[in-house]
């Protein structure tokens, strides 16, 4: 399992990690990435990759 958390400070909702989330783990909700599917997370990291804020952190636990 993986804890995904979003910097909202640091979100700027460009929508990036909802398009290249595999298993659609993100929504936009009011401008901001909300993962609301954070249970889903295979771990892959690709939101984090394709964040150019640093907004994203994907911890296993």
């Amino acid at each position: 399992m993986y804890k995904v958390v979003i910097d909202t400070e640091k979100c700027v909702g460009d929508e990036e990690c909802i398009e290249v989330c595999p298993v659609d783990v993100y929504e936009l909700q009011e401008g901001k990435s909300v993962p609301v599917r954070a249970d889903e997370c295979i771990g892959c990291e690709s939101c984090v990759e394709v964040c150019d804020f640093d907004a994203i952190t994907v911890t296993e636990i």
